[in-house]
Parts: structure tokens; C-alpha cells; sequence
């Protein structure tokens, strides 16, 4: 049997890196997207170190062009894609809705839901080629199962957005045997609030405090980014074969409290 290959974006860090180092390790070639070659080089080096296949791929999911070429290189590379991994995003601006500006939900929107889009329009037809695979977009408890992140008007729309697609296109593509879940993180250690910025939090923020912390399973600590990769890779693989269009929440029970 051929070596699967994957495609991962926003490879560079967070639950994108963990996503494709585990993949590395459970057999895929994998292929690392993001836009910077320095983050994306130490993943790499990781998949490597452990006699793992990495191709990085330097691009910007918002720009057709650049995610084609990247595609088409990774196809070429490793001759197939079967898994794509929708990761890349940003938490953006967080303000209240008559303060926040039209760039600033524009941002947002372009990179977590067109950014998502284009990721799906772009390999969607080299997983047809390939017979089939799936696909797993990372979304967020935030706008599906929680809606108190104070000024996250733009954010939640796209999370939400997102697992809309997935159902809506789970129908769609059933008929190609590709299928397409979503994963749900709640609470994790990440850097994405490094893509943050907070305004007007008094104006927004829901006054409710946990004193235990506010995720159940593990005593109020974070998650982290190899807890949601083990989803993504469950999802990927043929375990989860009769399992499409669901969204799976890795969240320690943090969203049922919210």
C-alpha cells in the first residue's frame, strides 16, 4: 500500500505542529503549510529525527495562487494527497461589536472561514484523484458550544462557520468516499493569543467565575496541542471510517460549564 500523505496548515506551531509530527509518526508524508519557513523548518526537523517523510510549504491560505502551487508541489513530491488538516487561523480582534472595525472582522473572516474555503477548494480535487481520504477542520467550542469569550463577535461566526461547512459538505462529498469532521478544542497551550488583541473586555465580558478552573478533566489546567492531534489523527484514519460530518469537542468538558 502507498504511503498516505497529509497536508497540514498552520504547521508551524500549536496544534498544527503536533497534528503533523503525530502524523509523521503514525506513517503519513506529510506536508507542513504556513508562512513562516523558521517554525516550519524545527517541525520538520522533528519528522525527520524520527525517519518521518516533511515537506515544507511556504504560503499564505488566503491567496488562491499560493496555496495551488503549494498543493501542487506536495503532489508531485509525494505523488497523492489522501488527509488534509484545516488548522490554520487566528483568534484576531476581540472588542464589542460597536467598536470593533470593518478591517478588523475582515481580517477574521478572510483567514479562519475564506482561508478554510480555499484550503477545501484547492485539495478537494486531489483527494477525488486519490480514490477518496478525509479531511479535519480544526474549529473551536467558541461559537458551537460556547459563546462567553468576551468581544468574539468575528471569531465565533467563523468557528461556527466552519463546522456548518463541514456537515453541509459531508453530504456533498460522501459520493467521492472522502469525509470531513471537525474538531472543537476548548482551553488550550497554545500561542494563538499571540494573534489576539483584547479591547473593551468590562464592556463584554459575562461575570461568571470557576473557582476549581473551568476545565473539569484535568482540575482547571489547559489542554495540550498533542491532545487534540490524537483526535485529528483518529479522525484520519481508517478507525473512523463511518464517522463523517461530526463535530468532536476536545475540550475536558470546559464547554458544558460555559
Amino acid at each position: 500500500m502507498a504511503t498516505p500523505v497529509a497536508l497540514v496548515t498552520g504547521a508551524g506551531s500549536g496544534i498544527g505542529r503536533a497534528t503533523a509530527i503525530c502524523l509523521g509518526a503514525n506513517g503519513f508524508s506529510v506536508g507542513l503549510l504556513g508562512h513562516t519557513a523558521e517554525e516550519l523548518e524545527a517541525t520538520a526537523s522533528i519528522i525527520r529525527d524520527a525517519n518521518g517523510n516533511a515537506l515544507i510549504l511556504v504560503a499564505d491560505i488566503g491567496i488562491e495562487s499560493a496555496l495551488r502551487e503549494s498543493v501542487s508541489t506536495l503532489v508531485r513530491e509525494y505523488g497523492r494527497l489522501d488527509a488534509v488538516v484545516a488548522n490554520a487561523g487566528i483568534n484576531g480582534v476581540w472588542a464589542p461589536v460597536d467598536d470593533l472595525k470593518l478591517d478588523e472582522w475582515q481580517q477574521t473572516i478572510d483567514i479562519n472561514l475564506t482561508g478554510t474555503f480555499l484550503t477545501l477548494h484547492v485539495t478537494v480535487p486531489e483527494l477525488k484523484r486519490s480514490g477518496g481520504g478525509s479531511i479535519v477542520v480544526v474549529s473551536s467550542i467558541n461559537g458551537t458550544r460556547t459563546f462567553t469569550t468576551p468581544g468574539a463577535t468575528a471569531y465565533t461566526a467563523t468557528k461556527a462557520a466552519q463546522v456548518a461547512m463541514v456537515q453541509q459538505l459531508s453530504l456533498e462529498l460522501a459520493r467521492h468516499h472522502i469525509r470531513i469532521n471537525a474538531v472543537c478544542p476548548g482551553e488550550i497551550e497554545t500561542n494563538i493569543e499571540a494573534n489576539t488583541a483584547l479591547r473593551g473586555e468590562r464592556e463584554t465580558a459575562i461575570p461568571v467565575i470557576w473557582p476549581d478552573g473551568q476545565v473539569p478533566i484535568t482540575g482547571g489546567a489547559p489542554g495540550k496541542s498533542t491532545d487534540v492531534a490524537e483526535v485529528i489523527a483518529f479522525l484520519l484514519s481508517d478507525a473512523a471510517r463511518h464517522v463523517t460530518g461530526t463535530p468532536v469537542f476536545v475540550d475536558g468538558g470546559q464547554g458544558l460549564l460555559r
